[in-house]
C-alpha cells in the first residue's frame, strides 16, 4: 500500500509537471517504504537527498516554463517553492545532526505540503500554460 497515490484530480493539465508530480509521489513512497521496514539510517538518508534533488529539479522545470511565458503569479510561486525547498533541506539537515527522526509526522508533513502545493499553487498555472499550448 503506498503512503501517497496519484489520483486525477492532482492533474494539473501540464503532462511534464503531471509525470513529475508522479516521480514526487513515487520518492516519498520509497521513503515511508524504507521507514516502514527499519531501513538503515544511510539508506534514509539517500532517498531523502533523492527527494531534494528532484524537488528542485522539478520547481526549476516550473519556474522556467513561468519565466519564458509571463506567470503573473510567478513571484509568488517562487517564495513557495523557496520555502517548500528549504524546509526539507531543514529537514534533512535535523536529521542528519541527530536531531529528527524520520516518522510518521515527517512523512505526513510531505505528503500534506505535496498535495497542498499540487492542489491549489500548481492548479493555477494549468489553463495558463494550457492557454500558450503546452498540455
Amino acid at each position: 500500500m503506498n503512503f501517497i497515490d496519484w489520483t486525477d484530480d492532482l492533474s494539473v493539465g501540464v503532462v511534464t509537471f503531471d509525470e513529475q508530480h508522479k516521480k514526487l509521489i513515487s520518492i516519498i513512497n520509497k521513503l515511508f517504504d524504507a521507514l516502514k521496514q527499519g531501513k538503515a539510517n544511510n539508506i534514509l538518508s539517500e532517498i531523502f537527498d533523492e527527494l531534494i534533488d528532484y524537488t528542485k529539479f522539478h520547481f526549476k522545470s516550473e519556474e522556467q516554463l513561468m519565466t519564458k511565458y509571463g506567470y503573473k503569479d510567478y513571484e509568488y510561486h517562487l517564495k513557495e517553492h523557496n520555502y517548500l525547498t528549504d524546509k526539507v533541506v531543514d529537514l534533512k539537515e535535523k536529521y542528519k545532526e541527530g536531531d529528527l527522526m524520520i516518522s510518521i509526522e515527517v512523512m505526513e508533513f510531505l505528503r500534506n505540503w505535496l498535495k497542498n502545493h499540487i492542489l491549489v499553487t500548481d492548479r493555477k498555472y494549468g489553463k495558463f500554460f494550457n492557454d500558450h499550448g503546452i498540455n
